[in-house]
């Protein structure tokens, strides 16, 4: 179909360039002058398509339309005009001339709002539904036939921008293009618009605050960015903007007089909180005064007594750098002086998108936000607030950690010991402390705090604000995935610290923690696939309980977070036990996702807290009795390496390992044989030696626990091959242990030991079917494997062993990229790959019936 477009801005080039890729032909675009310069993006796309262009600065005079204006758009010869966002009073002549008409699109459900300001009175109105039209032109103000409407919920914290961004923009352009497919196909329908619940309304920006509090903060954000709704403070206009409902407590702020208010508003660390006529209170995040200079209004009170910062060399290079994106941008500006006003020069919001990322890209990797450029309009003030950035001294106020410092592994280990709540280290609500103990000589690392019930409240509270009002989740996720990739950097950065303080803390090997426990950890936050790392790409926040015996590495963590720039708020760590800090933590009724690793029955009481408390989602990784089938056609050299590291890797503290061994008769005499000659090589002792192969469990109460799994196991008539006692030495260590004759019925056949416990049964030579049967009956269904040469065979078995993953001739070969979780008792959901960050994203269905 031929079609005129008649509109301007990206949503009119998008529109534009939909159209032409379904095959319609555009056979002229009809826009507005260009401004200061610069053509409209609709005007630019359609000129480097060849696409025939117009400018008309109007179509009528006087109310007649322009006889050579209407001569040149007849010549065309459109079928349809399709008009988006068009912002100028096109003549009846034009509309009607097409075969089919005009088509032109609408930021509401209308009859609702029509006319101007559409998207900006959903708001003020406080709808509950927010959405666009399609309808056929007429001579009405909005009120011609409706061919097509989309809905979508309003979220209590919207603006004008992020409404528009996230449906009526990108379902706006679809809406478009499928409207004209409609008509090509001869299936527009034309619904009569109704007169009832039609609306139009006159326009004001000044604040009532004579008003409920919901109510203020409606007419605020409705208002968001442009035009800006204001009130009078100390004798002058100050616009407000960035709205938000303020839940739980007020924080501690200087009162500030407000005109009309129902009683004075409180300027706080976090912005301006204004109260309702009902006594409820909101958060205003930014002021602009009637100069134009744009503040946060956590800064009124001081916002004059910032000092002017003498740039180096290097700066001064980069300051004109900067000074070229501004000249680049303001084409229309014949020199960009100090006093430039990037908006008084003719600038929009599309340009501040291409200043934050021209700045980005060529100024040392400096993350801006958009605000940044509404709040240094000037390009000294934009300068001095870019050299802060790159300094680090635009951070609201310094970190403070009061370390545990150790000199251990020739280097000296800075070790954060307290609570991190809202970018803060602090002592516990309580002021308790627990000793965190070197598993190697049972000596005292350091005090940390022991988190409160309040402790948590006060995280929660932390996260639940900087998820609602922060900028994180509103942040473009492109910038989100940088600052975790900084994150990332941070970790390899300090990786040898990393791995030193698990190292001591928990007793791992140094050299595998080096690898593993940190070297996994790092490589998961630039994909995004694990817990912690999917949970902050998704945009949520976190609360962190680690394992009370061992918390350094999560608090060095929090410190490494601050200096990769992660809003406070956004990530939480709370030292201390499970019945009192997860038990709250599971009851929370603020919480809406809980992953846990540990034990199942530990799982199940967290899952029913968590149904009970706000039914909110879980995802669990529990126990596991991973079974390991080895085959007399196996590559025996391999089988008895890779069996050992399934049992041994990580002195067994690996929720995979192997829980259970089958070897198959012909073959077992001989495996057993070759392991016991192993274990007598491997070298016990201090894990921060090189050469160690097997350290300490990481808490004297869990070895205690596999010394009386040993004697159970005895008891019940095993075969103890080898070890089953604590070495005798100073720390926690435990003897690689081998039991053999172990029958389906035992205890040590069905529980796991979570420590180096190698259990092995034998089954009868080629009873494939029966071994299965025999590793399937168990209530776990965590990992599992198989050794056997036959790749039929191989197949066969992987594809029946009821587990979440199925190693094949390896064991614990694990990728960040591989989507990694149990069946059964083992718990549900996944950590790790694309499905680890699914766990931490809500999907909506929307259907829409017009």
């Amino acid at each position: 179909m031929k079609l005129a477009i008649i509109g301007q801005s990206l949503f009119g080039q998008e529109v534009y360039s939909n159209l032409r890729k379904q095959g319609h032909r555009v056979v002229g675009v009809f826009t507005v002058p260009d401004k200061d310069g610069k053509a409209d993006p609709l005007a630019v796309a359609a000129e480097k398509d060849g696409t025939p262009v117009f400018k008309f600065p109007r179509w009528r005079v006087k109310g007649n339309p322009i006889p050579e204006v209407v001569d040149a758009y007849k010549a065309v010869g459109a079928e349809l005009n399709v008009m988006p966002f068009c912002s100028q009073f096109i003549p009846m002549n034009i509309i009607d001339h097409p075969k089919h008409g005009s088509i032109i699109y609408h930021p509401s459900i209308l009859p609702l709002h029509r006319g101007a300001s559409a998207i900006n009175w959903t708001l003020i109105h406080g709808d509950k539904k927010a959405g666009f039209t399609v309808f056929w032109a007429d001579d009405g103000l909005d009120t011609g036939p409706i061919l097509l409407q989309r809905e979508c919920a309003v979220e209590p914290n919207d603006t004008v921008d992020t409404l528009y961004n996230r449906f009526l923009f990108p379902e706006g352009i679809k809406a478009m293009v499928e409207s004209v497919q409609l008509i090509a196909d001869g299936k527009a329908p034309r619904v009569p618009q109704t007169e009832e619940g039609a609306s139009y309304e006159g326009h004001s920006e000044e604040v009532n605050l004579a008003q409920p509090a919901e109510a203020i903060h409606n007419w605020i954000r409705g208002h968001d960015k442009v035009p800006g709704a204001w009130t009078v403070i100390d004798g002058q206009s100050v616009t407000l903007y960035g709205s938000s409902m303020l839940a739980g407590q007020v924080p501690a702020g200087q009162p500030l007089e407000i005109d009309g208010a129902s009683q004075p508003g409180l300027v706080t660390k976090n912005g301006l909180v204004l109260y309702g006529a009902d006594g409820k209170a909101l958060l205003v995040k930014n002021l602009q005064f009637e100069d134009g200079k744009m503040i946060p209004a956590s800064k009124y009170f001081s916002s004059g007594e910032s000092t002017s910062l003498d740039l180096t060399d290097d700066e001064k290079k980069m300051a004109e750098e900067i000074r070229s994106i501004w000249k680049g941008i303001l084409s229309n500006v014949p020199a960009i002086e100090d006093t430039t006003d990037f908006f008084k020069s003719g600038a929009a919001s599309m340009d501040v998108v291409r200043l934050v990322e021209e700045v980005k890209q060529k100024c040392a990797g400096v993350q801006l936000q958009n605000e940044d450029v509404y709040m240094a309009t000037t390009f000294q003030d934009f300068i001095q607030m870019f050299v802060r950035k790159l300094r680090g001294e635009d951070q609201e106020e310094e970190l403070v950690v009061d370390y545990a410092t150790k000199e251990v592994n020739n280097m000296t280990v800075k070790m954060p010991y307290q609570c991190f709540i809202n970018g803060k280290f602090e002592d516990a609500e309580n002021g308790k402390s627990y000793d965190t103990i070197n598993p190697t000589d049972g000596s005292v690392i350091c005090k940390v705090s022991y988190a409160s019930v309040g402790d948590v409240d006060r995280a929660v509270a932390a996260a639940k604000e900087a998820y609602e009002i922060g900028p994180w989740g509103r942040m473009n996720p492109r910038d989100r995935g940088s600052l975790l990739y900084r994150l990332a950097d941070l970790m390899e950065e300090h990786q040898e610290e990393l791995a030193t303080i698990e190292s001591i803390d928990s007793g791992a090997v140094y050299t595998l923690a080096l690898k593993t426990h940190v070297g996994m950890s790092i490589q998961t936050f630039p994909g995004t696939r694990t817990v912690s790392a999917a949970c902050l790409a998704a945009g949520n926040t976190l609360v962190l309980k680690p394992a009370q015996v061992t918390p350094l590495t999560a608090l060095k963590f929090a410190e490494l977070s601050v200096k990769a720039g992660i809003p406070k708020g956004v990530i939480n760590i709370l030292p201390g036990s499970g019945g009192m800090v997860g038990q709250r933590l599971s009851d929370h009724p603020d919480i809406r996702k809980l992953g846990f690793t540990g034990s199942t029955p530990i799982g199940k009481q967290i899952m029913k807290s968590c149904a009970l408390s706000n039914l909110k989602k879980v995802s669990l990784e529990l126990g596991g009795k991973s079974p390991l089938i080895i085959f007399s056609d196996c590559d025996m050299d391999k089988a008895v390496r890779m069996g050992m590291s399934s049992v041994y890797f990580n002195k067994g503290e690996n929720c995979i390992a192997a829980g259970r061994l089958f070897v198959e008769e012909s073959i077992h005499d001989e495996y057993i044989s070759r392991v016991v000659e192993e274990i007598k090589k491997m070298k016990i002792g201090d894990p921060l030696d090189r050469s160690t192969d097997h350290g300490p469990q990481n808490h004297k109460a869990h070895l205690d626990k596999l010394l009386e799994y040993c004697e159970v196991g005895v008891k019940e008539g095993a075969t103890l091959v080898y070890g089953g006692r604590q070495v005798d030495r100073p720390g926690f260590f435990m003897e690689p242990t081998v039991f053999t004759d172990v029958e389906d019925h035992m205890f040590i056949a069905k529980e796991e030991s979570f420590g180096p416990v190698m259990v092995v049964s034998k089954f009868k030579d080629g009873d494939v079917d029966g071994v299965l049967q025999r590793a399937n009956d168990t209530e776990y269904g965590l990992a599992s494997g198989v050794f056997t040469r036959d790749i039929n065979k191989a197949m066969y078995v992987s594809e029946r062993l009821e587990a979440g993953t199925v190693f094949v001739n390896t064991y614990n070969k694990t990728d960040v990229a591989s989507p990694f979780g149990g069946f059964k008792q083992s718990g549900f959901g996944k950590d790790l790959g694309e499905d680890a960050l699914m766990e931490y994203l809500k999907t909506k269905a929307v259907t829409v019936e017009y």
